[in-house]
């Protein structure tokens, strides 16, 4: 493209140069030669006056000396014969037309200029005392007709070329601003087919190769979010199996002691070691909330009740008392089912983890008019640092905990307009509250609910 506008640019100038060059030249040289040929006709009207008085040849010599270009050897006077008896035609310096030409300028009686050698002649016929023509003959020079031409055409040439130079220098930079931007927006999209999603475009330059840079980067930034979402889904349906696998490292710490029980519990644990690597590898991504689409939804307490019988069998295993409320009324919100469903799971399962056995725990929804709120809560030590409990990704101190639980469960949260909160039970261990908007507007709280620490959305360090 920058070179093509270059050729364009010096095609278009070298037209227009020619096409006011030339035939300004022309007119140089007509004007050249028309100053040269009035300035003999100003010298031979200044002969003109002395040779209708002059008498005899002696002083035609003197007028013809007299004028300035008379000792040049320029200037020749041709007086004809008067026509007395005796008379004879005279010529008083160099003569350089020809006879027929001076004939012929004495016939018309206007001037004339005829070609001579190294030049022209002008004739300037003139009216005499005897009643006969005078020819007054001015030698014009070539060179002092072309006098100042070749300079003339020189300084037209040089502009010329410095037009032309000029319009390409001027198309040059005018393409390499046009070609620049689409070099930095190829050079941006393949490092971003390479993989290297960093990659964006300066937006400047031209108004269309800007829009594409717009265009390019908002692609490119739809690009890296998309990927983010695919490892945050990743991350979120690994940690579900962490449900199951409670259940199984649960059953089979109950096997007692065999080589099918070890087996057992060994091909648990590095079923565990390996999800936990798909967790930890996939949450790379950028944590979004996710609004739920118009018309998804369940019955939370329908929900509810299901998970808890689920739960309900591990918790008779280990001895831990369990309480229910607030479920006794169906209760619709803005969550799909496995949604929810998953985030009771990561939230239950984090009391069996990280509670002892025994440990009592409850489950609680209350339903205002803009709101349903679930509280988890259980009897057990409690989370020491619940600030560093609420980043996401933060394994904190135990094992096996890739810290996405609690993520799970703001996403449900924050997609209805709500949010997540941690505090102090009224059993003594931890109290997890789940705020649901039910109109996707943040619900309203009362002004004694506010205590505990809210999970808030966090980018995790890399």
């Amino acid at each position: 493209m920058r070179w093509a506008l270059v050729r364009v640019s010096l095609a278009v100038t070298a037209m227009v140069v020619l096409a006011f060059a030339v035939p300004l030249g022309l007119v140089i040289k007509e004007m050249a030669k028309d100053r040269a040929f009035s300035n003999a006709e100003r010298q031979a009207a200044t002969l003109g006056p002395v040779l209708s008085i002059a008498q005899g040849r002696e002083q035609l010599e003197w007028a013809v000396e007299s004028s300035p270009i008379g000792d040049t050897g320029q200037l020749a006077v041709h007086v004809p014969a008067s026509g007395e008896p005796g008379s004879v035609p005279m010529e008083i310096g160099t003569r350089r037309a020809a006879q027929r030409d001076l004939l012929a300028t004495e016939r018309l009686g206007r001037a004339s200029i005829a070609e001579v050698s190294g030049g022209s002649a002008l004739l300037q016929p003139t009216a005499i005392s005897t009643g006969k023509i005078a020819i007054i003959e001015v030698f014009v020079p070539e060179d002092e007709v072309l006098g100042g031409v070749t300079t003339a055409w020189l300084v037209l040439a040089g502009v010329g070329i410095a037009l032309i130079v000029g319009s390409v220098a001027v198309a040059d930079r005018l393409g390499v601003r046009m070609v620049r931007p689409a070099q930095r927006l190829a050079g941006a999209a393949h490092d971003l087919g390479e993989g290297r999603l960093g990659a964006r475009v300066p937006e400047k330059g031209p108004t269309e190769l800007r829009s594409a840079a717009i265009a390019f980067n908002s692609m490119a930034d739809q690009v890296v979010q998309l990927l983010a979402n695919e490892r945050e889904l990743a991350a979120d349906l690994s940690h579900r199996l962490r449900t199951p696998l409670t259940v199984l490292r649960l059953n089979a710490a109950s096997l007692g002691e065999s080589p099918a029980a070890d087996q057992t519990r060994a091909a648990v644990a590095q079923l565990e070691r390996e999800v936990d690597t798909i967790i930890r590898t996939a949450r790379k991504a950028k944590p979004q909330t996710r609004a739920t689409a118009p018309g998804v939804g369940c019955d939370v307490s329908e929900v509810i009740r299901a998970r808890m019988g689920f739960w309900s069998a591990l918790a008779e295993d280990e001895g831990r008392e369990v309480r229910l409320a607030g479920v006794g009324r169906p209760v619709r919100i803005p969550v799909a089912r496995p949604e929810l469903a998953a985030a009771l799971d990561a939230l239950l399962g984090n009391v069996f983890r990280h509670t002892p056995e025994g440990t009592a725990f409850a489950v609680d929804v209350h339903h205002a008019e803009d709101a349903v709120i679930v509280l988890v809560s259980d009897a057990g030590p409690g989370i020491a640092d619940p600030e560093a409990a609420l980043v996401r990704g933060n394994s904190g101190a135990g094992e096996g905990s890739t810290g996405l639980g609690l993520d799970i469960v703001r996403r449900v949260a924050e997609s209805t307009g709500g949010d997540v909160r941690i505090g102090r039970s009224v059993l003594g261990g931890t109290e997890v509250r789940i705020w649901i908007g039910l109109d996707g507007r943040r619900a309203t709280r009362p002004a004694g609910e506010r205590r505990g620490h809210r999970l808030r959305r966090r980018r995790s360090e890399h």
